[in-house]
């Protein structure tokens, strides 16, 4: 179970945290407001959690608020909180066509989906030392071990289970939007997959009525049949209505129930998943990260659980809500798709689609409109376009070593590209400022993210003595602040996976004491409270062999949201940002700090 976290741990964690934004006087007043509210308030709302966490030990203390922080929130999913991954292309570059991805995309989701359901997937493991259990043997010997008691045999060898509670509302699920507050919909005896190109929406049964998959041949001529349907696209279309504010969506999808769309509606809602099959091939990974981080609202469903993104060459991606789950749970749908639509693909480009009548076998769904869901579309769209427009994705790919030079030099590679990112921005905005990087925790029962809080004051000292004070320090001074910097945020994100973190913990309290109807503690008033929690730098990492790139939108107006992955002997930053900041001088300064510190780790001089 995810542990709840001492009070006074949170507290300390909390400070250290705070240290590098602040100045002292700013300092003393919060550390005033955060020992009162330890030994006051704080400690009673503490004891509650306890109270509560021991009484509902089927689920976490965290699943409950951050359900309701992610369902309640009023902004538009698109942009705020869906994200995406796009996948490696096929090795075999003939499999790149957009019909036969499709395809053999579809067959393996549905594969996945199958096995999942049938309770063979394998679990999901995290191997601190993968020679001794990451082995046929291990798994053949755990496997008869009475699960009461196998988790302990995996603890031993240092692997330890992870959640897979999130994985079910992967199929056949939307997020439906109400007042206030969303709904979480599944509805697992749908068979049909829902198909959107040019903006139209086509849905067919992919599942027959004995269960099965349909022949890959079949879905394959349901595909192509789509694929030549040269019906025009429809004058409003019904896909930006999910990228509008959620109550103005509730509202709006309250009349079109009211004016006779509940079966489409119904269709679109318990649908396996989304395929997006967009009509143009991809120019170069901006176009690729724009495409799949938004892409035409027209030719997207948002609320979905996810939508495969499939465009006109090929390339493929996942965009996915993110209030059913966390990045893990789609990973692991994305690595084993890959993996068994390049490797057991269900067709070749030699393959015929099966002679069947597909204008029976698909549907294509048409919604009656009346003058206010036109009037809204049309907004929806003014809207979403002005937001689109005023996004700026930029990357950079720095090809002077990674991680094998990294962990050579006995450095975290994480710890380094978080380094680069505090030193790059203080180069640019001489400030240190909040910072969020995101860790799993689902190494717990229903465990979801805690926070790394990178900005520290190691990196703030290390990054000023990069920045301000190169002269006077030596090449053995820089690598001690570097090595420092590596140990430290190595411990934060220790804490983090262990549920150690202070962010879900302060979190809590705070849901706690407004769901009490308390007044809101002094201590949640703070303005450094409110400061810390607005990440100007957002970041998050992956790594796959299936996952080309990844990313998602700054989560405040002046803001950047930094997807990032540090590879054997490179390391790639993806960067969005609004107009307040500038995305392309942040990564020019990143890629200037990764030089700096992997010159000075190889004892280079640097000159200013």
């Amino acid at each position: 179970r995810l542990p709840v976290p001492k009070l006074e741990d949170t507290i300390t964690r909390y400070l250290n945290a705070q240290k590098p934004l602040l100045n002292d006087d700013q300092f003393r007043k919060t550390e005033e407001l955060a020992h009162a509210f330890e030994k006051g308030i704080g400690r009673e709302l503490h004891e509650q959690l306890v109270a509560q966490d021991n009484q509902n030990k089927h689920t976490s203390y965290i699943t409950g608020p951050w359900f309701d922080m992610y369902l309640k929130a009023r902004e538009p999913v698109v942009l705020n909180f869906n994200a995406f991954m796009s996948f490696n292309p096929d090795p075999k570059p003939e499999y790149n066509d957009q019909l036969i991805r499709a395809t053999n995309m579809t067959v393996s989701a549905l594969r996945f989906m199958k096995t999942f359901r049938a309770g063979y997937l394998e679990p999901e493991v995290f191997h601190l030392n993968p020679e001794k259990s990451d082995t046929e043997i291990f798994k053949k010997i755990i496997r008869f071990v009475p699960s009461s008691v196998s988790w302990f045999g995996a603890y031993m060898v240092n692997a330890y289970p992870l959640d897979m509670s999130q994985y079910f509302r992967l199929f056949n699920s939307t997020r439906i939007p109400k007042l206030n507050k969303d709904e979480l919909y599944t509805d697992e005896k749908a068979k049909h997959l829902l198909v959107l190109r040019n903006g139209n929406f086509y849905v067919f049964d992919v599942i027959d009525r004995d269960g099965n998959i349909l022949k890959p041949s079949e879905i394959q001529a349901h595909m192509k049949y789509i694929l030549s349907d040269n019906s025009p696209a429809p004058a409003f279309p019904l896909g930006y209505l999910t990228s509008e504010n959620r109550d103005t969506w509730a509202l709006l999808r309250k009349n079109l129930l009211e004016n006779g769309n509940e079966e489409a509606l119904q269709k679109v809602d318990s649908a396996m998943f989304c395929l997006s099959l967009d009509d143009f091939p991809v120019k170069d990974f901006v176009h690729l990260s724009h495409t799949m981080l938004h892409g035409d609202a027209a030719n997207r469903w948002y609320d979905k659980s996810f939508n495969l993104i499939i465009t006109k060459d090929g390339t493929a991606g996942v965009n996915f809500e993110h209030s059913w789950g966390d990045g893990v749970a789609v990973l692991r749908f994305q690595n084993e798709v890959f993996k068994d639509s390049t490797k057991t693909p269900a067709i070749s480009p030699q393959s015929q689609p099966a002679s069947v009548d597909s204008s029976r076998a698909v549907q294509k769904l048409d919604f009656k409109l009346n003058d206010a869901l036109k009037a809204g579309i049309t907004k929806a769209k003014q809207k979403f376009d002005a937001t689109v427009e005023s996004l700026s994705v930029n990357m950079i790919q720095f090809q002077e070593g990674g991680k094998e030079l990294l962990k050579q030099k006995k450095v975290s590679p994480d710890a380094v590209a978080q380094l680069a990112f505090q030193m790059a921005f203080l180069r640019q905005y001489d400030q240190t400022v909040a910072t969020y990087e995101s860790c799993s925790t689902a190494a717990f029962k229903h465990g979801r993210t805690e926070t790394i809080r990178p900005a520290s004051v190691h990196t703030k000292k290390c990054s000023e003595a990069f920045v301000k004070e190169l002269s006077r320090r030596s090449t053995e001074e820089l690598q001690t602040l570097i090595v420092e910097c590596s140990k430290y945020h190595g411990r934060l994100t220790k804490e983090a996976a262990m549920g150690q973190g202070f962010d879900r913990h302060l979190f809590s309290l705070r849901y706690l004491a407004l769901s009490k109807g308390l007044a809101l503690p002094d201590f949640y008033q703070d303005q450094a409270y409110a400061r810390l929690n607005h990440n100007i730098i957002s970041t998050s990492t992956l790594m796959s062999p299936a996952v080309q790139l990844g990313g998602f939108g700054p989560v405040v107006s002046d803001g950047f949201g930094v997807g990032y992955q540090v590879q054997d002997d490179w390391i790639g930053c993806n960067v969005s940002s609004y107009p307040a900041r500038n995305g392309k001088e942040f990564l020019q300064c990143i890629y200037k700090s990764l030089e700096d510190i992997f010159n000075v780790l190889k004892g280079k001089k640097i000159g200013s």
